[in-house]
């Protein structure tokens, strides 16, 4: 039975079966949409509109909605009902989209390694098909859809640019055709299909015009020219026409007087009309049996100068031609190119794209005629380049504006302590108020002194809003009005303003600048001013945060560097001119701190959780600054940059607390407190390009991330149940942890640690004791560094102390006790949480042998002398005795020859007392190269003794 002749039942079946076949116009905003408690965070809002891509209106009779694209998802606007349902699938920005003829489906693209094109059922909002790598060097740039909707185009943006020719409706993955582009032709930036005929496209570049046929049962392309030949100009289609003949060709960007904009099918005849940003618009009259030997008049090429300014956008519909130009005009122009009407007084920028209602303004009988309906009969949407978007009634001759997002980088975002409001601000100085619950402008204003905001603060009392600009200025405005005292602002700092913060209190403001200084701002009685600056760090300040004295309630305020130090200011003592400085700290020793907050009272002792670029969250004591514990943070493709406590709300259990976090581009939950479970935290992609500021709700049920160059804000739903629900399905106790092992449970590694465990306990008891072994389920602390070595992690001293005193010191503030040995299973959850999160790749051991050879100086390849690397290990870092360092070399040389009475030490390395065939100088070259270092001196396989792959773990996993 074919789908034209289904009977009723069938057609019942199926619409029972599937939500797509059923849908209607009215279906998707009307529908109850899936609860957002399946997932730990929910996408319920973007704020934002990618200016660079076309709008498009998909509906315009009861209900006015639209698509736009914002960072790396769809969205379709219904401006009727002020929502959106979002499409969201790709992992990278959206760099193009289309729509179908009859605005049912719609299509997304991104440009990655390995391009994603997703088909949507406008209808219901549900992805229908996924197309996977099919541009996969360097992802789509431009695609349409057929007249009936059954082929997909899309173009590459490859270095030799790719047209495919896809049948989107059946299961295959590989296109119908494909035809490879000659670059000569200038980089093609849009495709589109003949509304006439589906085996007709039209591509066009700046530069050139290519068209393109699949009637002989392949994709063919050529290119319109013009070729002058004495008085005569004809439009030849192969310029393989006249191989003997040398005609000269003029080009087209001269002939329509600058660089083309995309191209049109006329909407009835066989024509092509190219625009120009130069006002000319050129007309192709073709025949329907165009084949490449075939010749045309000069006659048949038309060349007009229709308007001054530069045109942006061309589109042919209902025996109308509608231009949009660089000052934000639309034209309407009949047939012979004479103006009919215009709309100039909508003060937009440059049009970026025009579409319009599939639905005429009156009510037309289906069966009537093109020249039955009116010249003028559509409404339209038209989108700019500074994303304003408004929709135009052309019979009324009226227009509005649907909407007016931010178009500028966005780097600042604040939430409100007490309402459901949050502030961002944009690098044009504009700041905005938005009710994230009415889903509305509460109200906006543009800094017309200062541009380029890069952080915002609201004070813990809802009363001020501090903007802190590129230029190193601070303003104070007041939330509710945005207006500021010309006395409150301030530009005392030269550099651009990183990070702000207030105090409990609402009495202080601090702020960090990339000069890495701190500048300390105190409220008098009425009236904020300036106390002092300091540079306390000597590289950049990765965070700023005001904390509260447990004992007297006072402010406590800390910075945290990439030089990795740890300062605490006395805020109290400080006055102008002068910021005085409790205590600086260093926190590590290679790893680079990323951002600290306070960690709630979960126990007897405050901490500051600070996160690294290690994939490393490590507690530390908020008063003697020293490491407690160290946990494997969220490893999610780049190291946490931004986290913040959650407020409790009436969705938590009491005493329950979650972190929320940013890394590069996604944005994560955290459940508290930390343990290293990798189940218990939860992140999705959010901004591909970068998140550039994060923020929460006061009430804790929403998280909002800024976009940096994408120029969004989305608005994420907190739904702590499912994040509860996952982290359950990971397993209880030790189960979650097994399965960061190599093998699992019942691995070859598990059973290694457990045959080093109990290899310990005969080490404590004496390896030569002749009684009888007693077994225990617990190691004496002492045993741990090696143990710990002997799983391939190798840690410094200083961790090896911090290790020992997280054990021994884990239980004291409860019961003033220490703990002086450990059992199996927190052995296994210390090796996790301490052993590098991805192991130790061969690029960083190639770096580290570089960091060594810098003192030579020598050029070309990393050489280290013998003797510069000896006196290295004895004086740098953790220095290494002799007694060490003999006793290492001993081992990794395998030099155990040595007799009893000659001493392995100290003789080893002065090389006199060790016979030649196992002296150093026999063993180890004058001049170490990094091959040598890798495969001789430390062991390892030759494979891994290069650097060239930095997938290579050189550590256990």
């Amino acid at each position: 039975m074919s789908k034209r002749h289904l009977s009723d039942t069938e057609k019942l079946r199926r619409s029972r079966e599937s939500q797509v076949y059923s849908a209607t116009r009215e279906t998707l905003f009307t529908q109850e949409l899936p609860s957002s408690t399946m997932h730990a965070l929910s996408l319920d809002w973007v704020s934002g509109v990618n200016s660079s891509l076309p709008v498009y209106v998909l509906q315009d009779h009861s209900q006015l909605v639209f698509l736009y694209a914002g960072a790396n998802v769809g969205v379709l606007y219904n401006h009727t009902t002020n929502s959106q349902h979002i499409l969201q699938g790709h992992i990278c920005p959206i760099s193009c989209m289309c729509v179908s003829e009859d605005r049912r489906w719609i299509a997304t693209a991104d440009q990655n390694e390995k391009s994603t094109v997703i088909l949507w059922d406008s209808y219901s909002g549900i992805p229908v098909h996924t197309l996977f790598d099919c541009h996969s060097e360097g992802g789509v740039i431009a695609m349409g859809f057929s007249p009936d909707a059954k082929q997909l185009v899309t173009l590459g943006r490859e270095s030799q640019q790719c047209v495919c020719v896809w049948d989107w409706t059946n299961e295959t993955g590989e296109a119908l055709w494909l035809a490879e582009l000659s670059p000569e032709y200038g980089y093609q930036n849009h495709i589109i299909y003949n509304p006439n005929n589906s085996t007709q496209l039209l591509s066009s570049s700046d530069m050139q015009v290519l068209f393109y046929s699949t009637a002989e049962r392949s994709l063919q392309y050529v290119p319109l020219k013009v070729i002058k030949l004495g008085d005569a100009a004809t439009l030849e289609l192969n310029a393989s026409l006249f191989p003997h003949s040398t005609p000269e060709f003029c080009e087209m960007q001269k002939m329509a007087g600058g660089p083309l904009s995309p191209s049109v099918f006329h909407w009835r005849e066989f024509r092509i009309i190219t625009p120009s940003r130069a006002g000319v618009v050129m007309i192709w009259e073709l025949s329907q049996d165009l084949d490449s030997n075939q010749r045309l008049s000069r006659d048949r090429v038309k060349i007009i100068s229709l308007q001054e300014h530069p045109i942006t956008v061309l589109a042919a519909i209902d025996n109308c031609i509608v231009t949009g130009d660089t000052r934000g005009h639309i034209n309407f122009y009949d047939e012979n190119m004479l103006l009919l009407t215009w709309f100039t007084q909508m003060n937009l920028d440059p049009i970026v794209s025009i579409s319009f209602s599939k639905e005429f303004e009156r009510e037309y009988l289906e069966d009537g005629t093109p020249d039955d309906k009116p010249v003028l009969g559509r409404n339209f949407v038209v989108s700019s380049s500074t994303s304003t978007v408004v929709h135009v009634n052309v019979e009324r001759g009226t227009w509005r504006v649907l909407l007016q997002e931010n178009c500028h980088p966005l780097h600042a975002v604040a939430c409100h302590p007490k309402q459901p409001a949050f502030v961002m601000g944009n690098h044009r100085g504009a700041l905005k108020v938005w009710d994230y619950q009415q889903k509305r402008t509460v109200r906006k204003t543009v800094v017309e002194k200062e541009k380029e905001i890069q952080c915002v603060a609201i004070d813990p009392q809802g009363r001020y809003l501090a903007v802190g600009f590129a230029s190193g200025a601070v303003h104070f405005l007041d939330v509710n009005t945005l207006q500021s005292d010309p006395k409150e602002r301030f530009d005392y700092p030269p550099d651009s303003i990183s990070h702000m913060s207030f105090s409990h209190d609402s009495n202080y403001l601090a702020t960090a600048d990339v000069g890495k200084a701190v500048t300390l701002f105190r409220m008098q009685p009425t009236q904020w001013i300036y106390l002092a600056r300091y540079r306390s760090h000597y590289k950049p300040i990765t965070d700023l945060s005001f904390g509260v004295d447990r004992d007297g309630g006072k402010p406590r305020l800390l910075t945290l560097g990439m030089d990795r130090l740890l300062v605490e200011y006395d805020v109290e003592a400080s006055d102008t001119g002068e910021l005085v400085i409790l205590r600086s700290v260093r926190l590590e020793q290679s790893a680079v701190p990323k951002c600290m907050t306070w960690y709630p009272p979960l126990g007897a002792e405050e901490f500051l959780v600070v996160a690294s670029d290690q994939y490393k969250m490590k507690l530390f004591n908020s008063t003697a600054k020293t490491c407690r514990k160290t946990l494997l943070g969220p490893t999610y493709g780049s190291p946490v940059k931004k986290m913040g406590i959650l407020p409790s709300s009436q969705y938590t259990e009491n005493g329950s607390y979650y972190m929320a976090y940013v890394t590069e581009d996604k944005v994560g939950l955290q459940i508290l407190p930390l343990d290293g479970n990798p189940y218990k935290s939860q992140a999705v992609v959010c901004h591909p390009t970068g998140v550039s500021a994060f923020a929460y709700s006061h009430d804790g049920l929403f998280v909002f991330t800024a976009g940096g160059s994408d120029c969004t804000v989305l608005s994420w739903k907190i739904s702590y149940g499912a994040l509860e629900g996952a982290a359950a399905l990971g397993g209880k106790e030790l189960t979650p942890y097994y399965t960061l092992l190599e093998g699992g449970r019942n691995g070859k590694f598990y059973r290694e640690i457990e045959d080093f465990f109990y290899y310990c306990q005969i080490h404590d008891q004496g390896l030569d004791s002749m009684e009888t072994r007693q077994l225990s389920t617990k190691i004496p602390l002492t045993e741990l560094p090696s143990l710990m070595r002997a799983l391939a992690y190798f840690p410094t001293e200083q961790e090896v102390e911090d290790m020992l005193n997280e054990v021994k010191l884990g239980q004291y503030a409860e019961t003033g006790e220490y703990v002086t040995d450990i059992n199996l299973e927190e052995l296994i959850k210390l090796y996790i949480n301490h052993r590098p999160a991805f192991g130790i790749s061969a690029d960083e051991l190639a770096a580290a042998f570089e960091v060594l050879c810098r003192a030579d100086a020598s050029k070309g390849e990393p050489r280290l002398r013998r003797d510069q690397m000896l006196e290295l290990l004895q004086v740098q870092g953790e220095a290494m005795t002799e007694d060490e360092l003999a006793e290492c070399l001993t081992a990794l040389l395998g030099l155990f020859e040595v007799k009893e009475e000659e001493s392995p030490e100290v003789d080893f390395i002065k090389s006199d007392n060790v016979s030649q065939e196992y002296s150093l100088e026999s063993l180890i070259p004058e001049e170490i190269s990094m091959e040598i270092f890798t495969s001789q001196i430390l062991g390892l396989p030759p494979s891994l003794s290069s650097s060239s792959s930095s997938s290579t773990t050189l550590s256990s996993p």
